[in-house]
């Protein structure tokens, strides 16, 4: 029985060992990281058993998302120091990367069961939801603020935050309830961006929490004075003290046509009177 270190595969027997195609095989020679051990008169490329290890080692890399030049840089001082600290490097990214997962994860599990909800909202209902503390990003505004720079303002104040798309979180605008008593319907102070998963929130508004009149306005902003008024009034009725600021957020944006359909969800923190 020859010797298995002489035993030859062609190329289409090496790849197939290694559930790869030719062109892989190819392309590693072609770039350096693994060349046949002989290419025959009729040019045919040939490679031996003891090339498996290093193919693999190389596949392995490959899986883990290393570049090429890592790779080459690696086979030409390999030692399980070398190995141990990229596959370290990896698990470091990984981890990130199922954090970043875990984000998004919580932020579509919000979105569907608010998206749940909207289907069966009844708009003239005024509840009292107890919230808990979450801390946001805000970022200063005034009622002669576009929209759109705030909007642009909050994400880059997320993006400090590894949160880079607005789907990822709930955004909306702040505004006191002593303009709203004073009737400043339309002087906002803020915009935020929930940060549930935020690991440092010393630099962050916290939003209290606590007990909430929540309610819902459709239809354009011009409407929301309007629903302001009606929810002061029953506050009022209820012997129930606001304080803070209101929370508004758009609830439906990404589903409607018009913004005539458009629904804008309010929390205002409240007390009762003792």
């Amino acid at each position: 029985m020859p010797d298995r270190m002489f035993t030859r595969f062609t190329i289409g027997q090496f790849a197939a060992l290694h559930g790869i195609n030719k062109k892989t095989l190819m392309w590693y020679d072609e770039v350096g990281l693994l060349h046949p051990v002989e290419i025959g008169e009729n040019g045919y490329r040939y490679y031996n058993y003891y090339q498996s290890s290093t193919l693999e080692t190389i596949l392995q890399l490959r899986d883990l998302g290393v570049s090429i030049p890592d790779i080459l840089d690696f086979m030409g001082n390999r030692s399980p120091a070398a190995l141990q600290r990229m596959i370290s490097e990896k698990i470091n990214a990984l981890d990130e990367q199922i954090r970043q997962l875990q984000i998004l994860r919580t932020a579509l599990s919000a979105k569907h069961k608010s998206l749940e909800h909207l289907q069966t909202i009844d708009l003239e209902q005024i509840e009292l939801v107890q919230m808990p503390e979450i801390p946001l990003i805000t970022i200063t505004v005034d009622k002669h603020t576009p929209i759109e720079t705030g909007v642009e303002l909050v994400l880059r104040q997320a993006r400090k935050h590894q949160l880079s798309r607005l789907y990822e979180g709930v955004y909306g605008s702040m505004i006191p309830v002593t303009h709203l008593m004073q009737g400043r319907f339309y002087d906002y102070t803020a915009m935020f961006m929930e940060m549930p998963q935020a690991d440092d929130t010393k630099a962050l508004h916290v939003r209290p929490g606590g007990l909430y009149l929540r309610a819902w306005c459709k239809g354009t902003w011009d409407q929301i004075p309007d629903r302001y008024r009606h929810l002061l009034s029953y506050i009022k009725q209820q012997g129930l003290e606001p304080y803070g600021c209101a929370y508004e957020r758009g609830i439906n944006e990404r589903v409607i046509d018009t913004i005539d359909d458009y629904i804008t969800q309010i929390d205002i923190p409240v007390k009762k009177y003792t």
